[in-house]
């Protein structure tokens, strides 16, 4: 881990997607955080340690999702197929899959195994599992204000983790996408899927994967934007956290509605023409009862050095 000795920090951004704003100013305590994401050699000696088994291993109960399809509660989880050609990128349908079998042992189906992936960040775990063995570590999930103060580095108000340009000189600092999404794949900068969690640069906090390879949980409820400075204008805001179970709603979803946590750093699967979150500032929600082959997560130990 790496000792962060907090401080202030402009949080959020104006410039991107709207949830992101409004940027403002909050200060966080010093804290750990792990160099690097969970990998699955880690997620491996908690299981063998605890007998954990991830929620996509397990057969959903019927009681939990009283309007599914019986023939739909199997085990397993969202694989990501590249489309075939271009068409509608708001039809997510077109190339995401649920697989069954899919898991953190099988992250591309019952087929494929971890054979070369061990220093891989784990995938297809969902919130309580990386919070599980975030307990097993004796550690926690961090804040969203914890995972962008680490991931910023004290580049205040950049763009990037790095800067204002997604790749200075032709460089890629991150493992993000290249090429037309969701079909056209270059992996210029090396990977087409997940990377081993140290293939590039650490930012200037020495911290790995900040930035793209994959997302990664952190422990806030989602809400559409973020608290509104103006409120308190006397008062900075120290340790900052999320909404509630009930803001994180989605009320557009179809379906029983779930609560949602946010997702930082975005993936491999971040592109320039559909996805540009591979940036601190960039949040995602994600219901806390799904994993993909894209979500990871790292840890925080919130005690003095």
């Amino acid at each position: 881990m790496v000792w962060l000795a907090g401080g202030h920090f402009l949080m959020g951004s104006d410039a991107h997607y709207p949830e992101e704003a409004p940027a403002h100013p909050v200060h966080v305590d010093g804290f750990f955080i792990d160099r690097t994401p969970v990998t699955n050699r880690d997620f491996a000696a908690f299981v063998a340690a605890t007998g954990h088994v991830t929620l996509a291993e397990q057969i959903p109960s019927a009681a939990d999702y009283p309007d599914a399809d019986p023939r739909l509660l199997i085990g397993g989880s969202l694989v990501f197929v590249p489309a075939m050609a271009p068409g509608d990128r708001r039809d997510w349908t077109r190339w995401w899959q649920f697989v069954a079998g899919a898991n953190w042992r099988h992250p591309r189906g019952p087929d494929s195994d971890l054979k070369g992936l061990d220093d891989h960040p784990v995938v297809h775990v969902c919130h309580a599992d990386a919070a599980a063995y975030a307990r097993w570590r004796g550690k926690a999930l961090p804040t969203e204000a914890e995972w962008e103060f680490a991931a910023r580095s004290g580049l205040d108000g950049k763009a990037f983790a790095w800067g204002d340009e997604l790749a200075p000189g032709g460089v890629h600092l991150a493992n993000t996408w290249q090429g037309e999404f969701p079909y056209e794949n270059l992996a210029l900068d090396g990977y087409a899927g997940t990377s081993p969690v140290t293939a590039f640069s650490p930012n200037g906090y020495g911290l790995f994967d900040m930035i793209g390879n994959v997302w990664e949980w952190t422990d806030d409820w989602f809400r559409p934007r973020h608290a509104d400075p103006s409120a308190k204008p006397c008062c900075l805001p120290r340790n900052p956290r999320g909404g509630s179970p009930q803001e994180s709603l989605d009320q557009n979803r179809w379906g029983p509605a779930l609560p949602r946590k946010v997702l930082k750093g975005g993936s491999h699967l971040c592109a320039p023409n559909y996805c540009r979150r591979y940036r601190p500032a960039a949040r995602q929600p994600q219901t806390i009862d799904t994993g993909s082959v894209h979500i990871g997560f790292r840890c925080v130990r919130r005690v003095s050095p």
